[in-house]
């Protein structure tokens, strides 16, 4: 089949090379001249494992393009994604501008039927301002075409999306009863048919029930996440080991273990926007979603635990002090620094007067864009970006671990001991057993698993 992809960021890019990987003609359109150059020259503008070689591949065998031609792109595909960005708005609403810009360049250059699919994560109602800005199109150039406006959502995950699109547990695709809906269905069927052979993943559905059920599925692992820390922070005043809580609750299969992990607060691009877009949409319907302001406010101060456990140990003033901090990105697997506890941590240890190394195995690039635009040029000179994780330590008062990569699982426990000023380890994802480290002779400071408060 001819698909064309409209924006080649995180989402668009995974789901044209995986649709080339299945033997269709993708054109995978952006605005972005320079993004659109790095492709075509063997560049990937993201980092996501097992990607660039899909791309590779697919460019090689003339299965992918990449191009700035937006007649060309809507003359290709006869099923058009819209897969482009839409960020939080000043009131938390999902900023629709780049959606709908899709659909009316898809209206003023379409000359027959066109299945329009929502892949951006979309509040309730997107499709329907859709149609009319097709429709509208459409009618300026007095032109009678056809076409079908599905919501089809992605459940990637950062780190896995190649793998989640290969290998999907479910796919969502919303359409309306309409002749043009069933042709649209018909399309989407024989366009997904390749994972349905097994056994039937998808789910049919009209499409505000579709967009829907984006917004749900991720706002109900937020709570899970939040959940966690919260009962993550009373267990450390308690004594509790929230590890063992974690065993204990999850090994019931109406819970199960899934995101039921405390730590540092979640980030990236999906969980804290769509949070407040679902937020948004309640209001607008005069409801008040009590449990999801819950998630938002308990995420919002779970990124300050790292840092508040470090000024308790080590006092408000930190002027002379100086920190190692692994991990930047929000999860591992990624280069994404969108809403990462991580930028939060260092701001506040800046702020109490420290200075900092840091190290992410993959982020360093981003990490640093990102950075001087949160960081005044005084404060940036007060963070170093180190060649290793070994490299922060070097006269560090204390590690602080926010991102759990692999590489940071089995360190060298004593070579992080001889390097460190102190040996005190601040571990904002759990990686380490309490009893271990304090064997090891290392003061050590999880979430929920302290061990200062445990006789």
């Amino acid at each position: 089949m001819k698909i064309t992809i409209i924006g080649t960021g995180y989402v668009g890019l995974v789901t044209g090379a995986c649709l080339a990987e299945l033997g269709n003609d993708v054109f995978c359109l952006d605005v972005d001249q320079k993004k659109i150059d790095l492709l075509n020259n063997g560049g990937i503008p993201i980092h996501e494992p097992g990607l660039e070689e899909v791309v590779a591949r697919n460019r090689a065998a003339g299965r992918i393009q990449f191009s700035t031609d937006v007649a060309a792109s809507v003359a290709h595909g006869e099923v058009q994604f819209i897969a482009v960005g839409t960020p939080p708005d000043e009131d938390g609403s999902a900023d629709l501008q780049y959606v709908l810009a899709a659909a009316r360049n898809i209206g003023k250059h379409m000359t027959g039927f066109k299945v329009i699919v929502d892949k951006s994560t979309v509040p309730v109602g997107t499709g329907d301002r859709v149609k009319t800005a097709l429709r509208e199109e459409l009618a300026a150039r007095g032109v009678d075409a056809g076409f079908s406006v599905v919501s089809n959502p992605e459940f990637l995950k950062e780190g896995a999306a190649v793998e989640d699109f290969m290998r999907p547990d479910r796919i969502v695709i919303g359409h309306d009863s309409s002749a043009e809906g069933l042709q649209a269905a018909a399309l989407m069927k024989k366009l997904y048919a390749p994972f349905n052979r097994n056994h039937e993943r998808t789910f049919w559905m009209d499409v505000r029930s579709a967009e829907f059920t984006k917004y749900a599925a991720n706002a109900m692992l937020a709570t899970r996440i939040s959940f966690m820390n919260e009962l993550a922070n009373l267990a450390d005043r308690v004594g509790v080991d929230i590890e063992a809580v974690r065993h204990g609750i999850g090994s019931d299969p109406r819970i199960g273990h899934s995101f039921l992990y405390a730590g540092a607060g979640y980030g990236g691009s999906c969980f804290p926007k769509d949070v407040q877009a679902l937020e948004r949409t309640a209001r607008q319907y005069q409801q008040d979603l009590l449990i999801l302001r819950a998630v938002e406010a308990v995420n919002d101060k779970q990124k300050l635990v790292l840092g508040r456990k470090v000024v308790q140990r080590f006092g408000a003033d930190l002027a002379g002090k100086h920190f190692a901090i692994w991990g930047l990105a929000f999860k591992p697997n990624t280069d994404d620094m969108r809403e990462a506890p991580a930028r939060v941590l260092v701001r506040q240890l800046l702020d109490a007067g420290a200075t900092v190394a840091v190290y992410d195995p993959v982020a360093m690039t981003e990490a640093q864009r990102v950075l001087a635009l949160d960081l005044s040029a005084e404060e940036l000179a007060r963070v170093r970006f180190a060649a290793s994780a070994m490299d922060t330590l070097d006269g560090a008062e204390a590690l602080v671990i926010v991102t759990e990569w692999k590489a940071f699982r089995a360190p060298d426990f004593d070579r992080i001991k001889a390097a460190l000023k102190q040996a005190v380890i601040f571990d904002g994802r759990n990686l380490f057993e309490p009893e271990v480290m304090a064997q090891a002779g290392f003061e050590y400071h999880g979430i929920g698993r302290s061990i200062l408060t445990r006789s």
